[in-house]
């Protein structure tokens, strides 16, 4: 996997920013809610990003909202991921009745509108609180996971490992979480990254609505707020281009895992990016080997 630039790329930018929300807020310090007479000032040796209308240090917003945005897309991909887990490997392994009544679950989830459904959900909301918008997201966005996962559980199985663990008098639960499941890493990793991708996304436009907790600084409540203060029309591009362009970042260093983790786990594409003189020469090989045993 090292050998992928997309994998390491895209693990530089995870790792980059797993770090600065775990060991940032500490080593800055200060209060991302406190508001000073500075107020929008451009970035300076004081403040290296500049302030907000109300005199708040964007950098401290920044690292702050760090955590807060890859708390609810890491929360919300591994619920969802759960439950595309369990649906659809149950379904895709026991098949009959069991497989229908889940089949029709996962097709509802698929046709309903998810932003439009998000927005409900979250304006209902007793307490909008991170874990609250997490689970929100997880429970919109697990059915396309669920989807695939059954799709690559009905194709294996009747494969021949399957077969020989039912012969050998293993339970249905240990079959499908042991034998099918591991075999299925890859495509569960992809859904993963992706489903993270869209949560942080998904949080950020609630956040930019004014649906998600605003008393918790996020990238998604530092655009909201940027946007409510005319930032655009002030000039002030350090008070909304930051958290944007973390925004980007990050989902760009999740697309390249999450690429460069198709291309290892995808035969066809793994092939493509061999070299043309390997390729030829595996060719070579396999029409010797076809040769020699007509």
């Amino acid at each position: 996997m090292m050998r992928s630039p997309k994998i390491v790329f895209g693990l530089g930018i995870l790792a980059f920013f797993v770090i600065l929300a775990l060991a940032g807020p500490p080593l800055i310090g200060g209060d991302p809610t406190a508001t000073s007479g500075d107020t929008l000032q451009g970035p300076s040796a004081q403040h290296w990003l500049g302030t907000t209308q109300t005199g708040q240090d964007v950098l401290t917003q920044l690292v702050f909202g760090a955590r807060v945005s890859l708390t609810v897309g890491g929360l919300s991909a591994v619920i969802a991921t759960v439950l595309s887990i369990v649906v659809g490997l149950v379904g895709g392994y026991f098949g009959g009745v069991v497989d229908e009544v889940l089949s029709v679950l996962t097709n509802i989830f698929l046709v309903l509108p998810a932003l439009p459904l998000v927005i409900v959900l979250a304006g209902y909301l007793p307490k909008r609180g991170v874990a609250s918008v997490a689970v929100v997201i997880a429970l919109t966005g697990w059915a396309w996971g669920a989807r695939i996962l059954r799709a690559q559980t009905l194709s294996l199985r009747r494969r021949d490992f399957v077969e020989a663990a039912r012969a050998a008098g293993e339970r249905p639960l240990r079959i499908i979480f042991c034998e099918i499941l591991p075999v299925e890493l890859p495509v569960i990793a992809t859904s993963f990254l992706a489903t993270v991708v869209a949560a942080i996304l998904t949080e950020t436009g609630l956040s930019f609505l004014g649906l998600a907790d605003l008393s918790s600084v996020s990238w998604g409540s530092m655009l909201y707020y940027a946007q409510n203060g005319q930032a655009l029309l002030l000039g002030a591009w350090w008070w909304f281009i930051p958290p944007g362009l973390c925004i980007a970042l990050i989902g760009t260093g999740l697309g390249l895992l999450n690429f460069g983790i198709d291309e290892i786990a995808n035969p066809r594409l793994r092939s493509a990016r061999l070299p043309r003189r390997t390729r030829r020469g595996r060719a070579a090989v396999l029409e010797t080997a076809g040769e020699a045993h007509p």
